[in-house]
């Protein structure tokens, strides 16, 4: 019996201090609930692979969660669509494989991508599809992609931009160009890295995120673009800010400046909508990847915790002693 109530009480302790944890820090990404119809843009979009036959569409579908299709509009994406949108590629439609779920949110949610098959999107990351969607143009969505088999992933983010386009949002063409740019650039430099035990893909990722963000303030600072030696100076500080000053090649940051010469030349550079986009983006990857906890630990909320034990502890000892 005295076992029992002290298991009870030590149960309690543990509610106790959990309930000092906000939840927004441990809630996660949910997707895309495809059984109501309550988007903004009236059903979500769901855009499959041209090169998908009718079994696979169906197939990819049930892994995008998609319980009714009558609550969604489909469409496909072509070969054609890659040239159109990014003024690129050999138009081959049967490469189009990986597909996406597209949902439009209210205003200031940002941009949310969930890969529901990772094993099958080899090389490019959630936060490496935000980002350039960020770049294009695409604001507060949820973005859900799939794919049936291994690919790269490089084609779906040409499905994003068809499902704003089917929904009347036209993204300008140049900010497209350049996104598909920053995807190839920096999925080439997170592949090269891919064995190198200290590289971590969730700080480069955030380490493009801050590079944007400071070239955006430079640029209202002193109302001109950046230098060459700017952009150069703002990406070795991010890469520090971020643990890859020694990771990250001299050859892969002068790749990165090129990148960025062209970036800032496009209308994101000083778009509202993109720094709030970006915000909401680091607050994702810090979420994510643990920061919010390193976070408490500062401000003393792990303090807290600890604290609300012993003096559990404390008391249980005082109890049965």
């Amino acid at each position: 019996m005295i076992e029992q109530l002290k298991r009870g009480i030590i149960y309690v302790a543990a509610l106790g201090a959990l309930s000092l944890v906000p939840m927004s820090t441990v809630n996660a990404a949910e997707g895309i609930d495809t059984s109501v119809v309550d988007e903004a843009w009236g059903l979500p979009t769901y855009v499959y692979g041209g090169g998908l036959d009718e079994t696979q569409v169906a197939e990819t579908a049930d892994l995008l969660g998609i319980d009714d299709m009558e609550n969604v509009a489909s469409v496909d994406v072509t070969g054609e669509d890659l040239q159109n949108y990014l003024g690129t590629g050999s138009g081959n439609t049967a490469s189009m494989i990986s597909s996406v779920l597209v949902q439009r949110e209210g205003e200031g949610d940002g941009v949310t991508v969930l890969i529901e098959t990772p094993d099958d999107i080899t090389q490019i990351t959630e936060e490496q599809y935000a980002n350039a969607a960020i770049t294009a143009g695409v604001e507060d969505v949820t973005i859900m992609v799939a794919s049936i088999r291994p690919v790269t992933g490089e084609s779906a983010l040409t499905g994003i931009y068809k499902a704003f386009d089917v929904n009347g949002e036209e993204l300008d063409q140049d900010r497209m160009e350049v996104a598909q740019e920053e995807l190839e650039t920096t999925n080439n430099i997170a592949q090269e890295n891919a064995d190198n035990e200290e590289f971590d893909t969730s700080r480069f990722d955030q380490a493009i995120v801050e590079i944007k963000q400071q070239l955006a303030e430079l640029r209202e600072r002193q109302d001109e673009l950046a230098t060459r030696e700017d952009i150069e100076r703002i990406i070795n500080d991010a890469l520090e800010n971020n643990d890859l000053q020694n990771v990250i090649s001299q050859e892969q940051i002068d790749r990165l400046l090129a990148f960025f010469e062209r970036y800032q030349q496009t209308g994101a550079i000083d778009s509202e909508q993109v720094k709030e986009q970006l915000e909401n983006l680091s607050n994702n990857i810090r979420d994510r990847f643990g920061d919010v906890w390193q976070d408490a630990e500062d401000s003393g909320l792990i303090d807290q915790v600890g604290n609300f034990f012993r003096q559990i502890w404390e008391a249980i000892r005082g109890f049965f002693d």
